[in-house]
């Protein structure tokens, strides 16, 4: 199983991207939530990747972060839900606002996704209530980047976690932190990058 393709993004679009690893071009399908925050062609880019096999052909779904893979992978236990469903019930609801309607119940909410019905999104609200709640926090984790080491990942997502629980949104959080790492210079502690951050988002 292919869990993480991490190379130069040769090319994207809504659905796909396609990702040069050694010479080789790895076809990826992703969710709108993805393709938002993919770099421009010719960046480096690292995908959480889940492989699905069967008889006549491997897909792969990638996703930058690792929840968001966790959840896909979630999705696609439920009867009766495959891969391309899971993948459009991504691209039409935020993880935070799938987990909140899943966790309450709102059935209505998850009608409102194209391709998912009334008995449909009740099927899939009982047979991920007590599954769903038991995935890792996923406020605050980094995009995963090619060629970071693990202490590099780590300060980042606590960084933007610390910065979630101030009260900021997880993406101005991730943009801050971003901005930080882009001025070129060492980030020698966490404690150096929370202040850049702040001073940043103050700004």
């Amino acid at each position: 199983m292919i869990a993480r393709v991490s190379g130069k993004l040769l090319s994207k679009d809504t659905a796909h991207a396609v990702i040069d690893v050694g010479g080789i071009g790895y076809a990826v399908q992703i969710p709108l939530t993805t393709f938002y925050e993919l770099p421009d062609e010719g960046n480096p880019v690292a995908l959480y990747t889940h492989t699905h096999v069967r008889e006549d052909a491997i897909t792969l779904f990638g996703f930058l972060r690792q929840r968001d893979r966790d959840l896909f992978q979630l999705l696609i236990s439920v009867s009766g839900f495959g891969p391309r469903l899971a993948l459009n019930i991504l691209s039409g609801i935020s993880r935070e606002e799938l987990s909140r309607a899943v966790l309450e119940g709102d059935a209505k909410r998850l009608v409102n996704i194209p391709g998912v019905g009334r008995k449909m999104s009740e099927r899939l609200i009982f047979e991920m209530r007590e599954k769903i709640g038991k995935l890792p926090p996923g406020e605050g984790e980094a995009p995963c980047r090619p060629g970071e080491d693990e202490d590099l990942v780590r300060m980042r997502r606590e960084a933007a976690s610390a910065l979630v629980n101030l009260g900021y949104r997880t993406a101005l959080a991730e943009t801050a932190i971003e901005k930080v790492f882009r001025k070129g210079e060492p980030v020698p502690s966490l404690d150096v990058l929370l202040k850049e951050s702040l001073r940043i988002l103050a700004g």
